[in-house]
C-alpha cells in the first residue's frame, strides 16, 4: 500500500507524455485528443495525493523507529 502514490505519480507522468506527444504530433492517438490525456495526468496526480493522505500512519511509524 505505501508505493501506491508513486505507481499513480508513474502514471501520471506517463499519460503527461501521452498529452505532450498528442499535443505536437497529428492530434490524436488512438482517437483520443490531448485533453484526455492531460485529465487523465491530473485525475492520477490527485490519486496519488490522495493514496499519501489517507495512509500516512505507515510512514509516522517508521519515522518514530
Amino acid at each position: 500500500m505505501k508505493h501506491l502514490p508513486k505507481i499513480f505519480v508513474g502514471l501520471s507522468l506517463l499519460a503527461f507524455v501521452l498529452a505532450v506527444v498528442a499535443a505536437l504530433g497529428p492530434g490524436n492517438i488512438m482517437n483520443y485528443p490531448p485533453e484526455s490525456f492531460s485529465r487523465a495526468c491530473t485525475n492520477l496526480a490527485l490519486l496519488g495525493i490522495a493514496a499519501a493522505t489517507i495512509c500516512p500512519y505507515r510512514q509516522a511509524e517508521k519515522a518514530g523507529e
